[in-house]
């Protein structure tokens, strides 16, 4: 199973491949850049493939934090192609979840959660190098696999990549901050020492108040512990915003599979200026 993160994939696209326009105008350039690598991904041998995107920017963490990231900073040529992404996508025959409420990662953590219930699911792919992803990771059943640096990171890679296990992430997140999300973590506290205490620890609640009952021997510890307990409050927000939701969406294995392209693909190919798409498509599909 390939789980995609279409947003990740369109800005990538988006910033590394040239101009180009439809034939009204419009700029779809990352667009076909984003179908090229999903044909790409097919070729290499993906059978089940599902693509997330985060159809409206802002989701319901931005009524929980008011600094959540917005949509306010990004190239409208970039915004544009969002919607142009996901018809894209389904005329390719590829399952789309363009989330509204939820975000894409919170769709890609449903769908893998919801895979790994299947007994036939031997292996997931969640297709993106975002670190918020990484907290998904089960053993090496579900694992991510950054494309662009041909790596796959399992339980391992995690704690080598942060220094702590998948189900610690939400809690390093909430202490680290996360810039791109809009959340600053806690004064103080970098990747090290809250590694090395969510090593011991786990969980935010079982770090001991008193640094004096820590077991672990981190620099700062009094002043950490201090900041921390300023701070309780806002960690914990801090935590339920890099918590991706698991029941966003509901997937069965099965449907993820690629049957090929629909009929409209041409028309749409020939549209984006680049009918060689829809040629690999039915020779992909014809292969099969």
């Amino acid at each position: 199973m390939h789980l995609v993160d279409g947003t990740y994939e369109l800005f990538r696209h988006f910033y590394a491949v040239p101009r180009s326009q439809d034939g009204a105008g419009l700029e779809v350039g990352a667009v076909r850049g984003v179908l090229a690598s999903m044909l790409g991904l097919l070729r290499d041998g993906a059978t089940h493939i599902g693509v997330a995107t985060d159809h409206v920017i802002e989701s319901f963490r931005n009524e929980m934090w008011g600094d959540y990231k917005r949509g306010d900073d990004i190239d409208p040529e970039l915004l544009g192609q969002f919607e142009p992404l996901e018809r894209a996508l389904e005329a390719m025959g590829i399952v789309v979840w363009p989330m509204r409420k939820y975000e894409a990662d919170d769709a890609l953590a449903s769908a893998a959660a919801g895979l790994t219930s299947d007994s036939s699911v031997r292996r997931v792919f969640i297709c993106t190098p975002d670190k918020d992803l990484a907290q998904c990771v089960v053993d090496d059943r579900v694992v991510q696999l950054d494309r662009r640096a041909r790596t796959v990171r399992g339980v391992a890679g995690v704690l080598e990549k942060f220094g702590v296990l998948p189900g610690s992430i939400p809690d390093y997140l909430a202490l680290v901050g996360d810039s791109a999300d809009g959340y600053p973590g806690v004064r103080g506290w970098g990747a090290k020492s809250t590694s090395t205490l969510l090593r011991q620890y786990v969980y935010l609640e079982a770090i001991p108040r008193q640094a004096e009952a820590w077991k672990v021997q981190v620099r700062g510890a009094q002043k950490l512990a201090a900041t921390l307990a300023e701070s309780w409050d806002d960690v914990l927000l801090f935590r339920d915003l890099a918590t991706l939701r698991t029941d966003a969406i509901v997937v069965s294995a099965e449907a993820l599979r690629w049957e090929g392209p629909t009929d409209g693909f041409a028309a749409l190919a020939d549209d984006l200026r680049s009918p060689r798409l829809a040629e690999q498509a039915a020779k992909l599909a014809a292969a099969r």
